[in-house]
């Protein structure tokens, strides 16, 4: 029996994007990429000599970590110095690749050898201010082609810088709370201001 009311229509799923579609595959391309490496590197050199990389990458990991969170912090506390003194931040920038270099370490702490190899690039000074150039461009351009309503679009909302900083106070009054007869609301608290 109809009603004369349209039945609802759903929009159709969105597509899903191929980076979710094919990540998992990589990821398991990898891990079974990395193991079969792993086991070629043990049959030729024996297995106290991969035992004695992946423990040597760990160490080589943890001590770039530490050196570039260092080197961070360091960084924030001058910024910090110097703003707290009433001098502008110089143009230079000190701590550029301190992402990259604990993305590096972070791979050489991960046992396989293509972690490995791909965490030493990314040590590599001139690696890293191409890749963080390219990562800049990329948000960049992400953020010029957001649309409002989108993830982005909050991203962008959050750089706006409001100077006005205007504030209106007041009181938040709830009409569902009975304070009469019969359900009826009571008066109204005056408003303070």
């Amino acid at each position: 029996m109809t009603t004369g009311a349209p039945t609802p229509t759903f929009p159709a799923r969105p597509r899903r994007s191929r980076l979710r579609t094919y990540l998992p595959l990589g990821i398991a391309a990898w891990l079974v990429l990395e193991i079969w490496l792993l086991t070629v590197v043990a049959g030729a050199a024996g297995g106290w000599a991969v035992f004695l990389l992946l423990v040597a990458g760990f160490v080589l990991g943890s001590v770039v970590i530490k050196r570039a969170g260092r080197r961070a912090f360091r960084a924030l506390s001058e910024a910090l110095q110097q703003q707290q003194s009433g001098v502008l931040p110089q143009g230079e920038r000190v701590s550029e690749g301190n992402g990259l270099m604990m993305l590096g370490g972070l791979l050489l702490m991960l046992p396989g050898l293509l972690s490995d190899a791909f965490g030493l690039v990314l040590l590599i000074p001139p690696v890293q201010k191409s890749l963080s150039r390219y990562a800049e461009r990329t948000f960049e351009r992400k953020m010029r082609e957001a649309t409002p309503g989108t993830l982005g679009d909050a991203f962008q909302q959050a750089r706006m810088h409001r100077p006005d900083g205007k504030v209106v106070p007041g009181e938040v009054i709830h009409d569902d709370q009975a304070g009469g007869p019969e359900g009826e609301p009571g008066p109204r608290p005056p408003l303070t201001g």
